[in-house]
């Protein structure tokens, strides 16, 4: 099967690959400077315009705190102040890998937006040559928010931003929005499911983010994810693990568990403690998964033979926002693993 591009706008074809890590290029650091973010308006004063252009030029150039502080207009000398401080962590650490471990770590995290394009290009290299278009489209929620549907025994998830795009303007952009607001009736727009059937037409359109999986316990989309979830251990610890949907936690011996979002870590930890935890937050549960890690010696001693459970759930409002450094942060590790 023909190797597929997907996410061109990632940055990962910016990077230098070497032994399996992303290694930061100024390429890839010129594209942060050329984001709209950072772009000067046409009302820019002469110190923003010219500390831009510098960075263009040179996107390694130093950034001091006068320089910032000459930029008249106060978002965006923001901009530039969080731009510093994640570009330098990047030069720091020297590859995405490592620059993201350490945020996860809580050593200078940036702004959850600059943490999930560090994701999606790394998501991006491991997924290089991957030819089931599930498992790429379940990889996507390790960075962007997604809208939870629960409804007839299915559990689906759409992109937020997409879902509440076209919420807003019926999917016909800025004269949609338009329409929105006159309160005039529009049509509705509804996402593609993808199936097995159908998951090819993913490819084509894979930078819009506006195809919908289907995650319910028993199909093909929930395994996509798991696979993800094994590779994103592997390429951090390089470790064999191995994830498996289940549909409830059944273990006396129940030891350890990662929540994949905030919602699932405060409902696993009410479970694991014995809590009572109503049926409306059970309900939020979307999957849970047994994780097994090859390598018993990996892992603390008392989690010799013990699996770790993994919980994805949905806020009230139904969204969902995965963490996947938690996958980083709260493995059982043994120490100096």
């Amino acid at each position: 099967m023909t190797t597929q591009d997907f996410w061109r706008d990632s940055g990962w074809a910016l990077l230098e690959k070497t032994d399996g890590r992303l290694g930061v290029t100024d390429a890839y650091l010129a594209a942060y400077a050329a984001r709209p973010e950072l772009a000067p308006p046409d009302d820019a004063c002469a110190a923003e315009r010219a500390l831009h252009a510098r960075l263009i030029a040179d996107p390694r150039t130093p950034m001091t705190d006068a320089d910032i502080a000459a930029i008249a207009d106060a978002d965006a000398q923001e901009n530039f102040t969080l731009f510093r401080a994640h570009r330098d962590a990047l030069i720091a650490d020297r590859t995405l890998e490592s620059r993201y471990l350490a945020a996860a770590r809580g050593q200078n995290p940036p702004p959850p937006l600059f943490a999930d394009h560090m994701a999606q290009a790394i998501l991006r290299d491991l997924l290089e040559g991957e030819t089931d278009p599930l498992v790429v489209r379940a990889a996507e929620l390790l960075f962007r928010a997604q809208r939870a549907t629960v409804a007839e025994g299915r559990v689906r998830l759409a992109d937020k931003a997409t879902v509440d795009m076209l919420s807003a303007t019926g999917g016909f952009g800025d004269l949609g929005r338009l329409i929105a607001e006159a309160q005039t009736p529009m049509r509705e727009v509804a996402l593609d499911v993808l199936t097995r059937a159908t998951a090819d037409a993913y490819w084509d359109r894979s930078e819009r983010f506006d195809t919908v999986i289907d995650v319910t316990f028993g199909q093909p989309g929930l395994d996509a994810l798991a696979r993800v979830i094994e590779r994103w251990i592997a390429r951090f610890f390089a470790l064999d693990a191995n994830a498996q949907p289940v549909a409830q936690i059944r273990d006396e011996k129940w030891r350890w568990h990662i929540g994949l979002d905030v919602e699932a870590n405060a409902l696993l930890n009410a479970l694991y403690a014995g809590e009572a935890v109503d049926d409306e937050r059970i309900a939020r549960i979307l999957a849970l998964f047994r994780l097994e890690i090859g390598d018993a010696s990996a892992l603390r001693p008392d989690m010799a033979g013990r699996p770790i459970y993994l919980g994805l759930a949905m806020t009230a409002g139904g969204e969902l926002r995965m963490k996947p450094q938690n996958l980083l942060v709260n493995l059982p590790l043994a120490q100096g693993a």
